[in-house]
């Protein structure tokens, strides 16, 4: 590869909302901020968890005028 046109592969730390960390390699400059991870992820857990998508469905209602 040339070195000169690629962007730098970085380790980077990973932080999920629910507080789990871990490092990973990544062409970002920066830490990353995650909602979900393997971690807290049902499909990885065996657990269902409801996420609040209310303030999303109250949003679009308000915005477009749609009467629930």
């Amino acid at each position: 590869m040339k070195s000169e046109i690629h962007p730098a592969y970085e380790t980077i730390k990973v932080t999920c909302a629910c507080g789990n960390s871990f490092d990973t390699r990544s062409t970002l400059s920066g830490d990353l901020s995650v909602e979900i991870c393997s971690a807290c992820h049902p499909f990885y857990t065996g657990q269902q968890k409801m996420i609040d998508t209310a303030g999303r469905v109250g949003k679009f209602k308000a915005k477009y005028g749609i009467k629930a």
